[in-house]
């Protein structure tokens, strides 16, 4: 088995699946210091189609699990697919639902999904012009319609921050992803993720998630990857069925325009008063919330990714949620998600109790063997106990523990939903 990538989303994948009995020999491309303890990293960026695909048939591997977006917007599986090698994910079109914010709200709209109105522009006058005509409460988010690595959504506090951000997007922030902008309405609520694994039009849905993406506590500060995660989120109703009413028209729809989906879908949703509404879909496992909910599902994941990359049923009875509650914690270098030194030794990784898994991201082993820093999100501390209370105490204690210069991490992961 391959996994495509070197996150903190594909550490917590290649654990989860080295754990199958079915799994003879676990590769990451090119992988992190997390992934080295479970198998061969191989020295191919995530992004190198060409290289993955002969590494791939070298290393006579019969299924490659894609983690990150690019690969996939970029038509890794269609490659794969071309010399006959099984891989989970969808098709470059099908991941059009998250390389394209606006042909993603085109499909919600065909499929009467609920999600927020909004606008596309390909130049900024149109877009400042717009913004002209909003209320002076009216302050709405902007997004650049491609992938932009989780950071290309930009929720201004004023209406000149909204104008500042059009500039931005259109003058290169983000490249290629902000050269067409959408602006939509900004939904009240409470965020939860919804993921499932699909093939075709079998559904089979992950627990509910809360991911946190500011930088700063009280979720003040620019947008990052993702600085921690919890589940379940207490503010969904237990009987919301989002898997029905949103990822099942969605889906029904791609099948209609001829473009079956396989692999993971997710919902980015707005939770208000028990309605929820779609921010945006992405097309595989979501990061940090894979770090989260590995710990929290039991049995063997392999064969239902195995099945989806096939086109074949789900094995529905494979994995079931534990029903008990994790906290996930990342560890990030000082500085981002702006600029950041790398290569500093982390220190306390052997203190940690056994029963919390450490994700890695951003790491790496130096010409010593010792465990570095090399991104921007370097962790990722995981608890799971039978409450949220509980998690979110074991995982606070063990991140403590752990220590590299210029480290930080949030302070309030799952803190709302405690003192509820």
């Amino acid at each position: 088995m391959l996994i495509v990538g070197g996150g903190g989303r594909e550490h917590a994948l290649a654990w989860k699946l080295a754990q199958s009995p079915s799994c003879e020999a676990l590769f990451a491309a090119p992988g992190n210091a997390g992934t080295a303890q479970l198998g061969q990293n191989l020295d191919v960026r995530d992004t190198d189609i060409d290289g993955i695909c002969q590494a791939a048939e070298r290393e006579r591997i019969d299924l490659v699990v894609v983690g990150p977006e690019a690969p996939l917007a970029a038509g890794l599986v269609d490659a794969l697919g071309e010399r006959g090698i099984a891989a989970f994910g969808p098709s470059r079109a099908a991941a059009r639902l998250e390389s394209s914010k606006w042909f993603a709200k085109s499909i919600m709209q065909r499929a009467g999904v609920a999600h927020a109105r909004g606008e596309l522009f390909e130049s900024p006058a149109p877009a400042h012009k717009w913004l002209e005509m909003l209320g002076p409460d009216d302050l709405p988010v902007l997004k650049a319609d491609g992938l932009a690595a989780g950071k290309g959504v930009i929720v201004p506090d004023h209406i000149d921050d909204a104008h500042a951000a059009v500039d931005d997007l259109f003058g290169g922030r983000y490249g290629s992803a902000g050269e067409r902008v959408v602006i939509e309405d900004r939904l009240a609520g409470m965020e939860a993720s919804a993921m499932a694994i699909v093939s075709g039009a079998d559904v089979l849905p992950l627990p509910l998630s809360c991911d946190y993406k500011r930088i700063m506590n009280g979720d003040q500060g620019p947008n990052t990857g993702g600085m921690g995660v919890y589940a379940p989120p207490g503010f969904v109703p237990p009987d919301t069925d989002v898997f029905e009413s949103i990822h099942g028209r969605v889906l029904r729809q791609m099948a209609d325009d001829g473009c079956e989906f396989r692999g993971v879908l997710y919902a980015g949703l707005m939770v208000d008063d028990g309605a929820a509404n779609v921010l945006e879909f992405n097309v595989r496992f979501g990061d940090p919330e894979t770090q989260a909910l590995m710990p929290l599902i039991e049995g063997d994941l392999l064969p239902v990714l195995a099945a989806s990359a096939r086109g074949e049923p789900l094995p529905s009875d494979a994995i079931v949620n534990s029903g008990r509650a994790t906290v996930s914690v990342a560890v990030v270098s000082g500085g981002y998600p702006g600029s950041y030194e790398t290569g500093h030794v982390i220190d306390g990784l052997d203190a940690v109790d056994t029963d919390v898994t450490v994700f890695h991201a951003g790491t790496a082993l130096d010409d010593d063997g010792r465990v570095v820093t090399a991104g921007g999100r370097v962790l990722a501390v995981t608890a799971v106990a039978d409450t949220l209370e509980a998690a979110r105490g074991i995982a606070y204690d063990n991140v403590r523990r752990i220590s590299f210069e210029d480290s930080f991490f949030r302070t309030d992961i799952a803190l709302r939903e405690v003192t509820r």
